[in-house]
């Protein structure tokens, strides 16, 4: 009995950290794009992950910054613990106190730290700063590996050789060093450990076009999950996996692995195996971090940085541009307005386009952030309709800094299977009947947009009665609420993992054309109805380049393939007109007639203090 319930326990344990591996691997071979459903057997996201040039990058980077930074800490490290080893005993301690310092002190308070330091040296984030901050990082790891086999090293003996006539250094390498080498591979080890899997040290020290493994999966996860990263994964668990059994397959020591090998052909595959799978596997991953790394230079007069939402654009797109142009583009991506301010205000980074809202470009402006357009460069303007110009006065008084790129509204997708009853209120949401089936978005103005309409308010609303009554209604839902999502709410909703959803309109086309269950409304209390247009801040580097690649956006065609990608309205008249299907040309919800958006307003920018009263107040929300 005793033993039964040890192999149960075992296999439980074994279910629980091998099932998301499996789960995983699963979902590489998915030929649907969504997590949500079975589309049949492929192998098409391997051959697609080879073919990304981000995800590839990212895998490379991370491996080359990994090996950097550990072998610059393993030297810099073992240097110090020998400097340290001829110290007074009160000062290697004081030393080694101060050392330990980074690794008891909270990660993210050294990735703030080493942020700072980069900005007010004014050092522009890049490849260069992660591996600075890595270096750093890993330094005392080192120490903490190898003083404790300096201490154990024998002084006499170093003196006994020196006094035979041994150089310091010789007496050294042929004395020390043997005897503190298990330190210095363990430190280098755990070095190249600790960076592989870094992630706060990289988010904060990181420059435009530069992401590590960790860095693109948690984009990815914030937006959505591409199958890609699962093939990934799964090519990852498995190399891992081959070489584990490959080095602990046998436990001999090589020289009796080696002699058996010639007794015994059986022995001498393995023996090769052991030896010569990790050496090629080496060699493939040093190449292709040759390839990808010398195609990812970022730099020179022909780069534009571009700053966008995550999944805004046909890379197709982007791929066009280059080849017409000449000019590379480096394409980051962000998750809301709130992220990409503070980064553009900084000046750490020197974007050279970014694509906000309405309300934080009026903000930008407001913070003298942003440069005036020459609208000389984009004759392609005039395929924006008036209506979409004379909307984004509202925010842009003059036209002077911005050029409309997507419009659309927010309001509740539901699926018709799980909802009985008429859907034309906010109202809904707060209804018992779909507890823990309920998606709200994850940011602060579009949560209490939703509130402030439903109570009969403005969403702009600076009233602090009226948003103290908001906060208080989002605080009364929160137990309905299966999560506050973002860009997740499009897989839930297509998986049928909640029946009602706070959603933009682009996202509400793409769901339906996937689970034609799904409706969506505009609640008859009113919404918010975006504009996100195209700006160049202030201390971009390539102006001319980017107001190219504006005019280049505006281009009928351009606005076609990223509206058949995006999903989201295009203020591109031109580019409407080219649409074959009549239903998505006069779909209610890509371009919803005026009764529609009669309630319908944009979001104003409120003062830095507003903008503080509603992320308190939003912070006691989720805090709740």
């Amino acid at each position: 009995m005793k033993n039964a319930a040890k192999k149960v326990y075992l296999i439980l344990i074994l279910i629980l950290l091998y099932a998301p591996i499996a789960t995983l691997m699963i979902l590489s071979f998915n030929k649907s794009r969504t997590r949500a459903k079975w589309g049949g057997f492929t192998l098409e996201w391997y051959r697609s992950l080879l073919e990304n040039e981000q995800i590839m990058n990212a895998f490379y980077t991370t491996l080359l910054i990994a090996l950097l930074s550990a072998l610059a800490a393993t030297l810099i490290g073992t240097l110090a613990c020998i400097g340290m080893q001829a110290m007074s005993k009160r000062a290697r301690n004081i030393l080694m106190a101060t050392a330990n310092i980074p690794m008891v002190n909270p990660e993210i308070v050294t990735a703030v730290s080493l942020m700072l330091i980069f900005i007010a040296l004014r050092v522009g984030l890049g490849f260069q700063t992660i591996l600075l901050s890595h270096i750093t990082f890993n330094i005392p790891y080192v120490i903490l590996s190898v003083m404790p086999k300096m201490r154990q090293t024998s002084r006499s003996t170093y003196e006994a050789a020196l006094d035979l006539g041994a150089s310091p250094v010789y007496a050294f390498f042929r004395i020390v060093f043997p005897d503190i080498l298990p330190g210095v591979i363990s430190g280098f080890l755990l070095s190249f450990t600790m960076s592989l899997d870094d992630f706060v040290i990289t988010h904060f020290t990181k420059g435009p076009g530069i992401d590590t493994l960790s860095t693109k999966i948690y984009t990815e996860v914030r937006k959505g999950i591409k199958p890609e990263i699962y093939a990934l994964s799964t090519l990852l668990f498995v190399s891992v996996l081959l070489l584990l059994i490959l080095v602990n397959y046998s436990p001999e020591e090589t020289e009796t692995a080696a002699k058996q090998a010639q007794k015994k052909p059986g022995r001498w595959k393995i023996f090769v195996l052991r030896r010569f799978v990790p050496a090629v596997m080496a060699l493939v991953l040093i190449s292709g971090g040759i390839y990808y790394g010398s195609r990812g230079k970022i730099g020179g007069q022909n780069t534009l940085v571009v700053y966008n939402w995550g999944e805004y654009m046909d890379p197709a797109v982007l791929e066009l541009f280059e080849k017409e142009t000449g000019i590379r583009v480096v394409y980051e991506e962000f998750e809301t307005n709130e992220i990409m301010y503070p980064k553009v205000q900084t000046g750490a980074i020197a974007y050279d386009l970014v694509c906000p809202s309405d309300y934080m470009i009026q903000r930008m402006i407001e913070n003298d952030l942003l440069a005036e357009i020459n609208f000389d460069h984009i004759p392609n303007l005039k395929n924006i309709g008036s209506t979409y110009l004379e909307k984004s006065r509202e925010f842009d008084p003059d036209n002077k800094y911005s050029v409309p790129y997507c419009w659309g509204t927010v309001g509740i997708l539901y699926n018709k299977t799980m909802v009985d009853e008429p859907v034309d209120s906010w109202g809904i949401l707060w209804d018992e009947t779909y507890a823990d089936s309920i998606l709200m978005q994850d940011s602060v103005r579009d949560a209490f947009a939703v509130a402030l309409c439903y109570l009969g308010y403005s969403l702009n609303s600076t009233d602090l009665d009226e948003l103290t009554a908001a906060k208080n209604l989002l605080i009364r839902q929160k137990p309905l609420v299966q999560a506050y999502v973002v860009d997740q709410v499009r897989d839930k909703m297509i998986g049928n993992e909640a029946a009602l959803g706070v959603i933009y309109s682009g996202e509400a086309i793409y769901t339906q054309r996937e689970n034609p269950d799904l409706e969506y409304v505009i609640p008859k209390e009113g919404s918010n109805i975006w504009i996100d247009s195209w700006v160049i801040p202030k201390n971009a580097r390539h102006k001319e380049s980017a107001e190219a690649f504006i005019n280049f956006l505006c281009r009928p065609d351009i606005a076609l393939m990223n509206f058949d990608y995006i999903t989201y309205s295009t203020p591109n008249t031109a580019a409407r007109e080219l649409i074959e299907d009549d239903e998505i040309r006069n779909s209610p919800i890509a371009f919803p007639d005026d009764e529609a958006l009669r309630n319908c307003t944009t979001f104003h920018y409120l003062g830095d203090e507003m903008d503080g009263v509603y992320n308190e107040l939003w912070n006691q929300v989720k805090s709740k």
